[in-house]
């Protein structure tokens, strides 16, 4: 993800965030409370100005400090296929991508976790796939149930037997 993310930065000679806040963040209705850092030395030189490349994960100080409103928002999303309010913000190809196994891992998209072979979480269904992040949080998204499940602090090894109860309370 960060060499992803510096990448990234090179190409749109902007900083992520502020890209991630136009594109996709104002436009789902996001507080205006999430974060997204670097680490202090990820800055790099952009054409002659300095920017910070952003991190993928919420350690060494970097990474994206969000809420489980907007995790859910990002979600909802995902589910729609990339639509917000009768707009395409995310493209079709990257959505196939993302909720497609990689040919390395079977249970990997691009950035998102997929659960075809229902190893990682056998109680839910194949076609949900999931975004996991740093002190277990993460987003669940099964759009053919129409549910999205943001989670908080959940530790990963009980995903499954939170998935499990809110499939058997549906």
């Amino acid at each position: 993800m960060n060499r992803l993310a510096l990448t990234a930065l090179r190409v749109l000679k902007r900083p992520l965030p502020e890209v991630f806040a136009k594109r996709i963040m104002q436009p789902i209705g996001a507080s205006g409370t999430w974060e997204w850092h670097g680490y202090l030395n990820s800055w790099v030189d952009v054409d002659g100005q300095m920017m910070q490349s952003v991190s993928g994960g919420a350690h060494w100080g970097g990474g994206m400090f969000i809420s489980a409103r907007d995790q859910a928002r990002i979600g909802v999303l995902m589910a729609r296929g990339g639509e917000w309010d009768g707009h395409r913000l995310i493209s079709e190809s990257y959505i196939k991508n993302a909720t497609t196994p990689c040919p390395i891992n079977a249970d990997y998209g691009w950035l998102w976790w997929l659960n075809t072979a229902r190893t990682r979480l056998p109680s839910a269904p194949a076609h949900g796939f999931q975004a996991v992040g740093a002190g277990g949080n993460s987003i669940w998204v099964d759009a053919e149930a129409d549910l999205v499940i943001a989670s908080r602090w959940l530790d990963p090894a009980a995903i499954d037997q939170f998935l499990a109860k809110v499939y058997a309370a549906l």
